[in-house]
This record gives structure tokens, sequence and C-alpha cells, in this order.
């Protein structure tokens, strides 16, 4: 099962759920939005891998949903437009869309756009050396052996206990549920508890922080979620 989330934002719900349905036969886990507003909302709660814009939304107009969102993160952005409104459609381009559909259009051309889109935006990640360690503080994060160490101290992590850590050292200051983190790092298939995350964020304490009652690296919002600092 494809495990990228894809945010679908259009103010015609036949549009939304006819983009919904083909992205999720192919396999992408879809979040939908019929205003700007909900669509900043929804971006929130799902942390999508992309997102399919347009530009004519109510309550916040979609150029100023696109700058928020790139404000918030680099990801790929997908702009669609009406025949003929070049205007937006320039400007949309000059802010940084990674590509963009003149409407009407057809649902399978916007599968294939959003595949090479994300497949462009994981060659390039790969280019500037997405795998490159994290470093923060005085923690470093290696995805290529998978080892992690604090100061001069290798730290023994679980295969899901690095899985966990690294993803949220890759989103630093973004806050997830537990839920998020069961379906982002667990897996679509996963049916455990979502206390599951509770307990390897409490191993992961454990074995991270000089003091695990006031953690340094990771946060706690109550009620919320969970979040990766960044520490200088």
């Amino acid at each position: 099962m494809n495990s990228q989330h894809v945010l679908v934002v259009d103010d015609e719900p036949q549009v939304v759920e006819v983009l919904k349905l083909y992205l999720s036969r192919e396999g992408y886990r879809v979040h939908t939005a019929v205003d700007g507003q909900a669509a900043l909302d929804a971006f929130e709660a799902h942390a999508p891998d992309l997102v399919v814009l347009d530009l004519m939304l109510p309550k916040v107009d979609g150029l100023e949903v696109f700058r928020r969102l790139r404000a918030k993160r680099a990801l790929p952005i997908i702009m669609l437009t009406a025949k003929g409104d070049e205007l937006d459609r320039v400007l949309g381009l000059e802010l940084g869309a990674d590509d963009y559909i003149v409407k009407p259009f057809s649902p399978r051309e916007v599968v294939a756009r959003v595949k090479n889109v994300l497949r462009r935006a994981a060659s390039t990640s790969a280019e500037d050396g997405a795998d490159k360690p994290i470093v923060n503080g005085e923690m470093r994060i290696d995805p290529r052996t998978r080892l992690v160490h604090v100061g001069d101290r290798r730290v023994e992590l679980t295969g899901k206990e690095f899985d966990l850590l690294y993803f949220l050292a890759q989103h630093p200051g973004q806050v997830f549920t537990r839920a998020q983190l069961l379906d982002r790092v667990w897996g679509y298939e996963f049916f455990g508890d979502a206390s599951t995350v509770t307990v390897h964020v409490r191993r992961l304490r454990e074995k991270i922080e000089t003091n695990p009652a006031e953690p340094q690296y990771l946060a706690t919002l109550w009620g919320v979620g969970y979040k990766f600092e960044k520490v200088a």
C-alpha cells in the first residue's frame, strides 16, 4: 500500500470526489478540502506529501493558501486553474508551484502529474542529500547506517524506535498526533492501540534524553501530540 498522502483542494465537491477516487485507486492516502481554511486545517492534521490546489477558493483564496503552506514546509504543490486564468497561473509558478493543470482536465492526467511530481521530488531530495545525517544539538541521526549518537554515546534503538525518531526529526517543530504517527511510521495496515506511540516515545526518551522527565528533544503537547525540538 502506498503510504504517501495527497491533499486535494477544490471548491467543487464533484471534482474532489472524482480525484479522490482515482488517486485512491493508485494507493495514495487522499484527504480533501473544499475551501481555503479547510485546506489549511487539513494540512496541519494530515501532513500531506503533495497538495493538489485549486486557486479559486472561498474563505481563503488559493494563492494565499499556497503562500501559507510553503511558509510552513517545502512540499510539492500542483495548481488547478480555470482555462484562461493565465495571470493566476503565472503568479503560482513564480511562487514556486511544481506543476499546473488547466480545467477541464482528465482525472487520469492528474494522477499522472501527481506521480511525476512526487517522483521528481524524491529524486531531487536524493540528489540534495536527503539521506544525510540529521544533527541537532549533541544528537546525530544517520539514516544510511540507522545509527544514533548523543555526544560520544551510541544509542541502541529498535527498528521502530529509530523510524519514529527519524520521522519526527525530519519535521522539526511540527506536532503529530498519535494517530498520525501510527499512520506515518507504523503504516496503513497497523491496527494496534495508539498507546503504542506513547510507549515508544517513553522508551526513546529513556535512551536519548539526559533527563527523560524534562525532555530536550522529544516534546509533548498535552492533548495534542509530540514534536521534535530544534536544539542549539
